[in-house]
């Protein structure tokens, strides 16, 4: 099997917003060693969940990923992760039998998100 990872965020109708999500996912992928990874987005901009699985999958390189982690770019285990993320993954696992799709958790709950906060809290003040 060869895997692939793929970031899913939100998406927004502001490009700068959705490009700023590519960046952090490319350095993302980089600091993780993994070589097959794409940027998704639930709506507002592409490629979709859809997409990318299938861009990971082929679309036209010879990447062949048959194994996907999904790695939400959300704070909260709120609707999109609760209701419509579960949904898109259900539909790609039933219309590609031959694949294997999990998603890890959101980021609340990784210690380094309040590492974070306390860095911008400590810069404003």
């Amino acid at each position: 099997m060869s895997s692939g990872v793929i970031f899913f965020a939100h998406g927004s109708s502001v490009e700068s917003a959705n490009e700023a999500v590519r960046t952090v996912a490319a350095e993302a992928a980089r600091q993780a060693g993994v070589d097959h990874y794409e940027v998704a987005f639930l709506e507002l901009a592409h490629p979709t969940l859809e997409e990318a699985v299938d861009r990971l999958m082929g679309g036209g390189v010879d990447r062949g990923v048959d194994r996907f982690v999904v790695v939400p770019y959300f704070l909260t285990l709120g609707i999109h992760l609760q209701r419509d993320l579960p949904a898109l993954v259900s539909r790609i696992a039933v219309t590609r039998p031959n694949i294997h799709i999990s998603v890890t958790a959101p980021l609340d709950g990784h210690p380094a998100l309040a590492a974070l906060l306390a860095d911008r809290a400590r810069a404003a003040l």
